[in-house]
């Protein structure tokens, strides 16, 4: 096989045979096929799309390119959430201790940040000594201890998504339904799990920006995954606007903390973090339904398990033993913070939550090139939600750059992305449907 016939065919509309996307993707891990041939193939399926066996196909053959973890020997569900990404997403920070303190396994695999949305790799590369990626051994040694790892993607597992993930970042393939379902999938089917609840994000500051775009996506990693044998929902959630308080690396891992914590915590990341979990915990049969998962994860944050279980996953992967009870001794601070005040005094009425995520890009909190090196500092705190009133006393939010410079201009570009009235919005419901 010729691996520019495989691009010619899907460029052509044609669907891909097993064998040839077994062929291509082999060659992707082993670096037979060119960085070039795997973005031209990645916009072939961008612009054309696959059909549901090839996506099967592309998933298994991303799997199989490396191990694919056993966990017989834990005494309970392996489990884990995916979030489709947006702004200010720092869910699985707190899920998956929580979700390990109501008794199931939680080895979850994360990947850097993609396009405008943060990555939950690089939110605990800001703590530091933390292993993110450690080797097969340190990892099951966390997952069984802890109850819960949250990790990349080590050179062994799924070694050509991670390859691929990087093409697609830089080359404007990042919104295919196929590729993103194949992507996840490839990470979550090569840790064994036993079940897997998706976090679909829906709105100006997802890849999905409209309801239908969100319903595919859903429908197709459902589909796929069960055709798989992991048992697979999904959650649609709001991304009109910034989820949480804190936006950028050092300052979710911060509100992830206080979170744990019980201190200063957002109602609409409270809302998602529980219904994620819930549906976690009954899909995973360790609560009968969801007001019993409910009093489970309430359990789980007032008694402080879940806080215990993050501070030894912190410990055991190498980051400080008493991050938990100290983060801002070991998060870096960025050199200029200072409020943003809107032009005029009103209600919070919209946002274009995209490009409040670029602009994080710009402060150096994100990527342009896939081998840049983050600033984790940057970013922005005590961000507006949809709803708020601000004044000259109630700021948009409090900017963290590191010159006046690029202070400056990113305050210019939140004012341009921020819509503000004399009265108060309506307000969108935060969990907008489930689907199994």
């Amino acid at each position: 096989m010729l691996p520019q016939e495989i691009i010619r065919k899907k460029r052509s509309k044609q669907n891909l045979s097993k064998e040839e996307i077994d062929f291509f993707i082999k060659g992707v891990t082993d670096g037979s096929i060119m960085d070039s041939q795997t973005a031209a193939l990645t916009m072939a399926v961008f612009l054309n799309g696959m059909d549901t066996e090839e996506t099967v196909a592309l998933t298994l053959a991303m799997r199989d390119s490396g191990n694919v973890l056993n966990w017989s020997d834990v005494n309970g569900p392996v489990v884990d959430k995916h979030s489709s990404g947006g702004v200010g997403d720092k869910v699985s920070l707190m899920l998956a201790p929580m979700v390990a303190a109501c008794g199931g396994f939680v080895p979850m695999i994360s990947g850097r940040g993609l396009g405008h949305t943060g990555g939950t790799l690089d939110k605990f590369d800001s703590i530091p000594g933390y292993q993110t990626m450690p080797d097969n051994k340190l990892f099951k040694k966390t997952v069984k201890e802890a109850g819960c790892a949250i990790i990349g993607q080590t050179g062994n597992l799924a070694p050509a998504d991670k390859k691929i993930y990087a093409i697609r970042d830089v080359c404007g393939t990042v919104e295919s339904v196929h590729l993103i379902t194949a992507s996840i999938l490839s990470k979550k089917l090569a840790a064994g799990l036993d079940c897997l609840v998706m976090d679909l994000k829906c709105g100006n500051g997802a890849f999905m920006d409209n309801l239908d775009s969100a319903r595919e996506l859903a429908h197709s990693i459902v589909n796929v995954a069960n055709g798989t044998g992991t048992k697979t929902s999904a959650v649609l959630t709001d991304m009109n606007q910034v989820l949480g308080r804190h936006v950028g690396n050092a300052l979710e891992m911060l509100e992830a903390v206080e979170y744990l914590k019980g201190e200063k915590v957002d109602a609409r990341l409270h809302a998602v973090t529980m219904e994620l979990c819930a549906e976690i915990l009954v899909s995973a049969g360790l609560a009968k339904e969801r007001d019993d998962a409910m009093k489970k994860l309430e359990n789980s944050l007032s008694s402080g398990k879940a806080l215990e279980i993050f501070a030894k996953m912190v410990s055991t992967l190498g980051g400080p033993a008493d991050f938990a009870e100290k983060p801002e001794k070991y998060l870096a601070e960025a050199a200029v913070i200072k409020p943003l005040y809107a032009e005029h005094a009103g209600y919070v009425n919209a946002m274009q939550t995209r490009n409040l995520g670029l602009a994080i890009i710009g402060l150096k909190g994100g990527r342009i090139r896939s081998d840049q090196q983050l600033d984790y500092a940057t970013g922005f705190s005590e961000f507006c939600q949809i709803g708020d009133y601000v004044d000259n006393q109630k700021p948009l939010c409090f900017i963290h750059a590191q010159t006046e410079e690029d202070w400056n201009r990113t305050a210019a570009e939140i004012k341009a992305n921020i819509k503000i009235s004399e009265t108060v919005p309506a307000q969108a419901p935060t969990i907008i449907e489930k689907i199994a």
